[in-house]
């Protein structure tokens, strides 16, 4: 039997002993496909004609134009919150603990391969979710646990058996801890995947590790927890009028209606005060007095240190991209880059937003990079155009663009781009238009 630690490489394997033997095969070599080729001449030789970008982001919006992004460049840093207490990852945290990791399984299938139709098998199986009903979804999940759902068909027995392993101490780890009911209503199989192998490792990024190797990620793409943990992390919120909220779904999609999120524009009540600042809370506390402050991922700071262009990506402004910013040497590290620094600005208002311009997107970015109404003893004072210094903008979109504003700001770059109306969500960036538009920002400023 391969050892399952084989599996990680340099990543170090201190498993608590397992109640049953887990079985992991080892992957098999494959004759390189076009995607493998790429990726293994990347590897030794890195293509400089493609540009690398470090990416803020949470697990939606984003998703949308990574598939796009792919032909600019593979050199991407995705750097992702593991806050979301929504949905599926909100039962998974809750019978087990630990970050949540539903915005890094999404990510991972929008990068994983799809040359193949082992490939798509994969990816098929990891992205599916169960029916909503609970007694429909528990059967389903017992039928793939068992290999006797569809889904399998088309996955080779050692990839079988290496998903198979990691989904049966899932539910081996749900089943040790006897008075918690789990609810397997709307799961995602590769949030279950995940989180088995993130129990197994006791390690976020080893899971992450297996996984990429399981989807055949391009090496050269990376996805980061902005905070590498084991432990459950909560997001709080403080208004202007001084309420604080807890926990990153109550702040964006509050539901007292258990079941999937729509992560779209929907019915949810107006805030009773504009947000002032996010931050991080131990997952017993309710107000401010219980904040935290985790340390963020060195790998993302290497990677900032280091990328040719910055981008905030589209999506919750307080609940997907501050979470990541907030976080101590995040705007030191930003600020004292020369690079081109884009925000991807939204096309439609939301919970957090009601009423926002673009100059408001630059202030509260701003203020959480320069953690402004944070510990007094670690902010900074530095200017919008220190950490924003291009704005895309989808043509057509809710959001006003306060030029003369965004030039006090001292930002004067902005792009509108085609834009196409998404029906869940309004207007939204056409992909291949939005990719087109940060192509021509990177390379001009390569040639200055």
């Amino acid at each position: 039997m391969a050892d399952p630690c084989s599996l990680l490489g340099p990543f170090s394997c201190k498993p608590s002993p397992p109640p049953f033997l887990l079985k992991i095969p080892r992957l098999p070599f494959h004759s390189p496909s076009k995607s493998m080729a790429t990726h293994c001449h990347c590897s030794s030789n890195p293509r400089p004609s493609q540009p690398s970008l470090l990416v803020f982001s949470g697990g939606t919006a984003f998703n949308g134009v990574v598939e796009e992004l792919k032909k600019l460049t593979v050199r991407v840093a995705h750097v992702l919150p593991v806050s979301d207490d929504g949905g599926s990852t909100a039962e998974i945290v809750r019978v087990l603990g630990g970050p949540a990791v539903g915005d890094i399984r999404s990510r991972c299938l929008r990068l994983a391969d799809e040359s193949t139709s082992e490939a798509l098998a994969v990816r098929r199986l990891l992205g599916h979710r169960l029916p909503i009903n609970p007694q429909q979804a528990k059967s389903e999940w017992y039928g793939i646990l068992e290999e006797e759902h569809s889904l399998w068909g088309g996955v080779s027995k050692p990839y079988r058996e290496t998903i198979r392993a990691f989904l049966a101490y899932f539910q081996n780890e749900i089943l040790r801890r006897p008075n918690e009911s789990f609810c397997f209503s709307n799961g995602s199989i590769g949030n279950f995947f995940f989180a088995g192998a993130r129990v197994f490792f006791q390690s976020l990024d080893a899971a992450i590790f297996l996984f990429s190797r399981v989807s055949d990620i391009p090496a050269e793409s990376l996805v980061l927890p902005v905070i590498s943990t084991n432990d459950r992390l909560t997001l709080g919120c403080e208004l202007w009028d001084g309420t604080v909220i807890r926990g990153q779904n109550e702040i964006s999609h509050p539901t007292n209606v258990k079941g999937p999120v729509e992560k779209g524009r929907s019915s949810v009540p107006a805030l009773p005060s504009r947000i002032k600042r996010v931050f991080y809370m131990s997952s017993e506390g309710r107000n401010s007095l219980h904040e935290i402050f985790p340390t963020v991922n060195p790998a993302v700071l290497d990677q900032l240190s280091n990328g040719d262009c910055i981008v905030y990506a589209m999506g919750s402004l307080f609940t997907s991209l501050c979470p990541s910013l907030v976080l101590l040497g995040i705007g030191e590290i930003i600020s004292s880059r020369s690079c081109h620094k884009v925000l991807l600005l939204n096309g439609s208002h939301d919970r957090e937003t009601s009423g926002f311009s673009a100059s408001s997107f630059v202030t509260a970015i701003t203020d959480a990079l320069n953690r402004t109404y944070g510990d007094s003893q670690n902010c900074l004072r530095n200017l919008p155009s220190q950490y924003i210094n291009t704005l895309l903008v989808p043509k057509d979109g809710e959001i006003s663009i306060d030029i003369q504003s965004l030039s006090s700001q001292g930002i004067v770059d902005v792009v509108v781009v085609k834009s196409i109306n998404d029906p869940k969500v309004g207007t939204i960036f056409d992909p291949e238009s939005l990719i087109d538009a940060l192509a021509n920002v990177v390379s001009q400023y390569e040639r200055t």
